[in-house]
Parts: structure tokens; C-alpha cells; sequence
């Protein structure tokens, strides 16, 4: 799922508010395919986490109940513009993604 990460991170007055939107089915496994009316199996993120210069700011566990495309907003201490920031998530079938920004 390469490139299913957005992300926006700014520093004002020494907080960094961070911005994140991910493309993600985020099915539940509760759900029937009204063509097959098979069940849809469960693909949910699991794990979302951010690090600022390789230190991790933040570890999230999810679960079904996160809607599709989730939107993640935070806030740190601590960060400078020009510093790294990786965004990076680990689905329950195994998929990946992550991207690198600079927080401005």
C-alpha cells in the first residue's frame, strides 16, 4: 500500500501539531459483499507510530472500531523545523507503510 500516508507536521511556540491522514479500507470482519453476500474479511490497522529523529513520540493500537481512511491529529514538545518526522502503521494481514517528512 505504498503511499497511503499524508502528512503534515509544524512547529509554533515549541509544539509540533502533527496531521495524518491514511488510506485504509479499515473493514471490521462484520460486514457482508451485497454482491456475494459473503462475509468481508477483517483489514484493520493495528499499530501506528511517529518518530521524531528516530525517537519514538507516539504508539497508537488500533482496532475495528476506526472509521475508513482514518484521520490522526497529535501533538509533541520537543521538535525543531527541518527535524524528521516517520509516520509508519502495520495492518492485521501484515501490510505496511510508512513515509518520512520534515516538520516545518
Amino acid at each position: 500500500m505504498a503511499n497511503s500516508i499524508k502528512v503534515r507536521a509544524n512547529v509554533k511556540s515549541g509544539v509540533t501539531v502533527v496531521k495524518t491522514l491514511i488510506n485504509h479500507p479499515m473493514e471490521t470482519g462484520m460486514r457482508k459483499d451485497k454482491k456475494t453476500d459473503k462475509m468481508i474479511p477483517a483489514h484493520f490497522i493495528q499499530e501506528v507510530t511517529c518518530e521524531h529523529n528516530g525517537k519514538n513520540v507516539l504508539t497508537a493500537q488500533w482496532g475495528t472500531a476506526v472509521s475508513k481512511n482514518p484521520y490522526l491529529s497529535f501533538k509533541f514538545t520537543g521538535a525543531n523545523a527541518g527535524d524528521s518526522l516517520k509516520v509508519s502503521w502495520v495492518d492485521n494481514q501484515g501490510q505496511s507503510d510508512s513515509i518520512e517528512s520534515k516538520i516545518k
